[in-house]
């Protein structure tokens, strides 16, 4: 018993300082991808780019030429790190090994890559900007549309996670359920569930598409980063129709769950939890 307490211990320590560490990092990259790119004049850091300098200059400069090396990199790393961790024979063989510590590994290898990625992240400032607003009135309102519309979407970010299990998605609700003898929470769920969850690797493509693209500045870093990611979402983006499907009957259920009197909210619980 002694020892079984002793690794339930732990596995709730690990488990703790997973939560803590993508919850810094998730934060920190909020503050690099939205924060930093709207109002970087604030943060003292320098200009964007250079609109004084031709595309045909710039692309021979060494310096801006080194940040694109350097950005490409740190873009694979996290590229490679998110999808090779995710790819089964790989995920199956750290399964083995770590066993229900398997999705907190997961996400704390993500976490550290986008660590590494924000840390080391080299703003391409000696190249013309793709796009700027500078003109009055909308160099002083476009900032604040995008702050606005950047809160926003990261609201539903937000709310999205929590609605797809935050706990289980960090891997938090595995060990729970371990301490417990309840065995895998993802094995409890439908199979139709399961299936969804298999496919829909990012419930949040739209979002982040509009936080990734929406600035009042483009600068060539900026393209790198936008590009690289929307093109990784979209790749992995992988519903069908059964998937669809599956959502707009769960979307419907939820909704009769506010439309029915209190005393139908027990029956359409036990409908919901059979589909």
């Amino acid at each position: 018993m002694a020892s079984v307490t002793a690794r339930g211990v732990t596995l709730c320590i690990l488990s703790l300082f997973n939560f803590v560490f993508v919850f810094i990092t998730g934060a920190d990259f909020v503050r690099f991808i939205s924060f930093r790119a709207i109002y970087h004049n604030i943060t003292g850091e320098s200009p964007l780019c250079q609109d004084s300098v031709p595309w045909s200059v710039a692309l021979r400069d060494s310096s801006v030429l080194k940040s694109v090396v350097v950005d490409l990199g740190l873009l694979a790393l996290f590229t490679v790190q998110h999808s090779l961790l995710a790819w089964a024979p790989v995920k199956q063989a750290c399964q083995s090994v770590l066993g229900v510590l398997n999705r907190a590994m997961y996400c704390s290898t993500t976490a550290l890559a986008l660590q590494i990625l924000m840390h080391y992240w080299q703003p391409v400032t000696g190249a013309p900007c793709l796009w700027s607003v500078r003109n009055a009135p909308w160099n002083t309102w476009f900032p604040l549309l995008c702050f606005t519309l950047h809160f926003l979407c990261w609201s539903i970010i937000c709310s999205i996670l929590l609605i797809f299990d935050y706990p289980e998605l960090l891997g938090i609700k595995q060990v729970y359920y371990e301490c417990l003898g309840l065995g895998d929470p993802l094995a409890l769920k439908s199979p139709r569930a399961q299936r969804l969850f298999a496919h829909l690797r990012h419930p949040v493509c739209v979002e982040l598409a509009v936080v990734l693209w929406l600035l009042p500045a483009l600068s060539l870093d900026r393209l790198l980063l936008a590009g690289s990611l929307s093109a990784y979402l979209a790749l992995a983006h992988s519903l069908d129709t059964q998937d669809c499907a599956y959502l707009s009957v769960q979307l419907h259920s939820k909704l009769r769950l506010f439309s029915l009197p209190q005393d139908g909210t027990a029956q359409n619980n036990n409908n919901y939890k059979q589909e």
